[in-house]
């Protein structure tokens, strides 16, 4: 039965798994989201930190805490919100430290296989992905399925249960806010 259900698991996205969980509590759920993003936690952990201890530490405080996170925040864009919870966590093991994090400038561990266009276009994505979860639910919503799920705007209506109007608005609207913050961030003024 678990080998089936594992299987199963398998082929859902990371947002079915996460609507799962919030409702069977399959901790299943979290070994694939584990496996699919620990390396990224992982990697997101020693750019802030530069310590693998610690990084190793914080990535397993972030998956076992996880089941609790899961069912008390609404997540529209896993991904994106677990970098989210990642920075934070580096960001409080600072802070327990007694290093302020408005002071720290982390240097982008840059690949030497990728050329210059490459890298920003990198970077430009990593700092959608930090910023996106700070916009409206509407927004947000309207956001991640135009532009990272590459859902045209009817289908957008018909899953968020919208007017065209609402949707051209959210998009709208939510790439003016993206830019304001990003550029309150400095990042691509």
């Amino acid at each position: 039965m678990f080998s089936f259900k594992r299987k199963t698991y398998r082929t859902k996205s990371d947002e079915e798994l996460v609507a799962i969980y919030k409702n069977e509590q399959h901790s299943e759920c979290i070994g694939i989201l584990y496996e699919r993003y620990g390396h990224l936690v992982m990697g997101a952990c020693m750019k802030y930190l530069k310590n693998v201890t610690e990084s190793e530490d914080v990535t397993m405080q972030i998956f076992e805490g996880l089941h609790h996170k899961l069912l008390k925040h609404e997540i529209s864009y896993f991904k994106s919100w677990l970098y989210m919870v990642t920075k934070n966590e580096c960001f409080m093991l600072f802070r327990k430290k007694g290093i302020s994090t408005s002071s720290l400038e982390f240097t982008e561990v840059k690949d030497e296989n990728l050329n210059d266009e490459q890298q920003l276009n990198e970077q430009k994505l990593s700092a959608l992905e930090e910023v996106i979860p700070f916009l409206k639910d509407e927004q947000r919503g309207c956001i991640e399925l135009f532009y990272l799920k590459e859902k045209s705007y009817q289908q957008i209506c018909d899953e968020l249960n919208l007017t065209m109007m609402q949707v051209k608005s959210a998009i709208q609207n939510g790439k003016r806010n993206l830019k304001l913050r990003l550029e309150e961030r400095n990042e691509f003024k």
